[in-house]
């Protein structure tokens, strides 16, 4: 997960850009369950009303919240910086465990967390997510279908083993805000294990 400073302007002009950075602190603070539009409009730095003109619930604006997170994180992990496909595979790693997972975001992450929660019974939350979930897969899916490509990696199935490994990833998110005992480097180095087993080619 990217930093705060990375997703929004200091002072952003646009209302929407402005609304959503309202939401993130409202989140981060205070968690799905104890979040009201009133503490939303308590971080936003113009007026109230322009809340209520936008979003009649407090959901609508969460599920809007969640898609723009999704266009902000797009280009935020920086997969670019290496040319070969099990470098890029292993910064979007480095990013997923040191930057969302080591506890810079430990806060908004458990209110992410709630939010996936709810959704378990709305239809709205649980379309915005799996949107999120498949531009997530489909990233790593590439890096695969890539690292075949250039002979990096193995003539695998590129969909089931991003599955697999979008899968162990979200697990990891799961248990560090639900557990005292998450085991992150455990997980991140079977992570790496499997990369060197399933995907690497043999030299």
């Amino acid at each position: 997960m990217p930093n705060r400073t990375d997703l929004f302007e200091p002072e952003p002009d646009d209302t929407r850009e402005a609304i959503m950075k309202a939401t993130y602190d409202a989140l981060s603070k205070h968690g799905y369950a104890d979040l009201t539009i009133q503490r939303i409009g308590d971080e936003f730095d113009k007026s109230k009303s322009l809340l209520y003109h936008h979003y009649d619930s407090k959901d609508a604006l969460l599920v809007d919240f969640l898609a723009f997170m999704l266009e902000r994180m797009e280009g935020t992990i920086p997969l670019e910086e290496a040319d070969d496909a099990d470098d890029r595979i292993r910064i979007g790693f480095d990013h997923v465990f040191s930057t969302f997972l080591g506890g810079e975001q430990s806060e908004f992450n458990r209110a992410m967390t709630e939010l996936r929660a709810q959704s378990a019974h709305d239809d709205a939350f649980r379309e915005q997510f799996t949107k999120n979930d498949r531009y997530f897969k489909q990233r790593i899916q590439n890096i695969i279908e890539e690292g075949i490509e250039q002979g990096i990696f193995r003539e695998v199935d590129a969909e089931q083993v991003a599955t697999m490994i979008h899968s162990i990833v979200q697990g990891a998110m799961f248990q560090s805000t639900t557990s005292t005992d998450p085991e992150l480097e455990e997980i991140r180095a079977e992570l790496d294990a499997y990369i060197q087993s399933r995907l690497l080619a043999d030299d």
